[in-house]
């Protein structure tokens, strides 16, 4: 058998410099597909589609909201020659109804244990028009490595530099954050993955720079102990979403190499204030996710936002505009105060205003959202401060004596603790 699986390009952030990351959604479900079948990957994003390839199946995997336009006109194309489509990926569940209309089969949920069934109706001629297993998360003991064997990684670089591999030592979060949609997703218990087999995961990268995709490393302290305690001998240099703001763990986490952390930044508050210091007290820099048009925000407090970035010397922030994705809390009272202003999923981008804000106009948002970048990068542009992080990674790898230029065609051996340096 042959599957085409593929991953719709889409338009990226206004103002944040272009570059891509190897897609963790396709490589993770990769690893559910058996052996026989003969798999061919493409990102849309850095690779054309070949229309007239031969495959028995094809399938689209999609995260996000903004990918759906384009990924209805694959399926058509593929589903007007006669080729059967399948869905899967987070915002196939976000927008599943939906997403069924372009489809001949949806797949909703965590594939683990499950897609070999798929294909076993489907080459019965039993394909179901949908899988659902939203609500029935698999054994956290059947998610192996991802086959990341599937991408053209030379063509994850940004001026030479490599992108950082994405990898996952857990699903599920116990928080319910108004603007996401985990909860929903992936449910609301914190489900992590045996350490044993992450590790294993890990050494196996040739990166050297990780990108620990959990939704939060603040879920489990004991966990985080462990799992930092393990990561410490691999030496690599890794970035996640926040980590439990806790002293022992934060010096684990920097021990183990954490590089950078995506910390949300809500507000000026002594609270976020410290957060901040307390990471780059333990060599840890930060990049502020900052979101534009919450209910508390005016003109003025977004201009006294920036400023505040400046002063707590920021290394990289993202600005993006609040929205109101599907199953989000946020979308339920946006909904019901009739504040929503366009279901257009292509402008779903998070750098276009689709609601009615509370304290400024859609425009004045708009406007908004631009001075904070322009601000924030006034003396030197998002290229210049990601150029200052990669200087500080580089010089941490030269100390430690990990540092190489990536080449994706060379084995790596991984420094065991018993290994001289």
């Amino acid at each position: 058998m042959k599957m085409a699986l593929l991953y719709p390009s889409w338009r990226k952030l206004d103002r944040q410099t272009e570059f891509h990351l190897p897609p963790h959604g396709p490589v993770v479900f990769a690893a559910t597909v058996p052996p026989e079948v003969s798999l061919t990957f493409v990102d849309e994003n850095l690779q054309a589609i070949d229309f007239d390839a031969p495959c028995d199946l094809v399938g689209i995997s999609v995260m996000l909201t903004c990918q759906l336009p384009r990924a209805f006109e694959i399926a058509r194309r593929y589903r007007e020659r006669g080729d059967p489509v399948l869905f899967g990926g987070i915002a196939t569940m976000l927008h599943a109804e939906e997403v069924a209309a372009h489809a001949d089969s949806v797949f909703l949920g965590e594939a683990e244990g499950r897609f070999a069934g798929v294909l076993d109706d489907f080459s019965a001629g039993r394909l179901k028009k949908t899988y659902d297993y939203m609500n029935s998360p698999p054994d956290m003991a059947l998610i192996g490595s991802a086959r990341r064997e599937i991408l053209s990684h030379d063509l994850y670089n940004y001026r030479g530099v490599q992108m950082l591999d994405l990898v996952h030592a857990s699903r599920g979060c116990r928080f319910n954050c108004y603007p996401c949609c985990s909860a929903f997703l992936g449910g609301k218990t914190f489900r992590p993955r045996p350490i044993d087999r992450v590790i294993e995961e890990m050494e196996k990268i040739r990166n050297n720079r990780l990108f620990i995709v959990d939704n939060s490393l603040a879920q489990d302290r004991q966990w985080l102990i462990d799992l930092f305690t393990a990561m410490a001998p691999l030496k690599k240099k890794w970035v996640s979403h926040p980590i439990l703001d806790d002293d022992r763990i934060l010096k684990l986490a920097a021990d183990a190499g954490a590089w950078y952390v995506y910390q949300a930044v809500i507000d000026t508050s002594d609270l976020i204030r410290n957060r901040i210091r307390r990471l780059k007290d333990h060599g840890i820099a930060v990049e502020g996710t900052i979101l534009l048009g919450t209910d508390e925000q005016d003109e003025d407090s977004i201009r006294r936002l920036v400023d505040f970035l400046l002063e707590v010397e920021m290394d990289v922030a993202e600005f993006t505009i609040m929205t109101p994705f599907p199953h989000s809390p946020l979308r339920t009272w946006i909904a019901a105060e009739n504040r929503l202003l366009s279901d257009d999923w292509g402008e779903y981008t998070a750098d276009r205003v689709v609601f009615r804000p509370r304290r400024m106009s859609p425009e004045k948002l708009q406007e908004m959202y631009h001075y904070a970048w322009d601000t924030f990068y006034a003396g030197g542009g998002h290229q210049i401060k990601m150029a200052d992080l990669f200087a500080k990674v580089i010089r941490r790898e030269m100390e430690d004596g990990t540092y190489y230029r990536y080449n994706p065609r060379r084995e790596r051996a991984v420094p065991k603790p018993a290994d001289p340096p």
